[in-house]
């Protein structure tokens, strides 16, 4: 990885930070974007959206595309979606995307995921022929600070050690498809596929609406402010 150079969201703890490591360890260049939440009671971001597909979605989709013409000039860029198993219940209310009308800080984060999978898959198919491969990861279920909303302090360090235990895994262990991903040479010119456990796995029905993908990244472009060249 030496001369390489790598962004990571949410590097800050977790999984982020597993990967952050593991990538420095190679000798790449790693450069670490921070958030400071993932599961929340509700709450907007400074752009006015739900602070969880705010985060999670609008966030990623706009650095993405800020740094599309970068990553097609560079050899053999790759670029790694982290969503979740959870997306699978997930669901897009295009006409209530900010989760105004009704939230449910749990379904609110499904949703996010779920908005992870259809951006990979639309991206893949923008950039086909590009040179970019794109794949989505869910790294399975891993003992972090995501559910510090959730669950009080105190029993979520009693419980971590019981869930490491019982199979859950570490953040060390989460981050192995996401470096499986970023550095397997097997997967050059791969793209669009979904990825747990350092194997490619079939898309979910909830990731397999093409149309719902589309109109997510239209409608992401639009609140986003994203400028598309060649657009009138």
């Amino acid at each position: 990885m030496e001369g390489k150079t790598i962004i990571i969201t949410g590097a800050n703890c977790g999984i982020g930070e597993a990967t952050a490591l593991e990538l420095a360890r190679r000798k790449a260049r790693v450069i670490l974007a921070c958030r400071d939440t993932v599961s929340v009671p509700y709450s907007k971001t400074e752009d006015g959206f739900e602070t969880q597909m705010g985060i999670n979605h609008f966030g990623h989709f706009l650095l993405t595309n800020l740094l599309l013409d970068l990553l097609k000039k560079s050899e053999q860029s790759r670029i790694i979606v982290v969503s979740s198993a959870l997306h699978k219940g997930g669901h897009i209310n295009f006409d209530d995307i900010n989760s105004e009308k009704g939230y449910d800080k749990k379904k609110a984060y499904r949703n996010s995921k779920l908005a992870n999978a259809l951006f990979s898959r639309e991206l893949s198919q923008r950039l086909e022929g590009s040179g970019v491969s794109v794949y989505c990861v869910h790294p399975g279920m891993v003992a972090t600070n995501l559910g510090r909303h959730v669950m009080n302090p105190l029993l979520r360090r009693l419980l971590t050690p019981l869930l490491i235990l019982l199979g859950i895994k570490t953040a060390e262990e989460g981050c192995q498809t996401i470096i499986y991903c970023a550095l397997a040479p097997e997967l050059k010119g791969i793209s669009g596929g979904y990825f747990g456990s350092c194997r490619q796995e079939p898309w979910t029905e909830a990731a397999s609406d093409l149309g719902a993908a589309k109109k997510l990244w239209e409608l992401s472009e639009k609140l986003t402010g994203l400028t598309v060249p060649g657009d009138c």
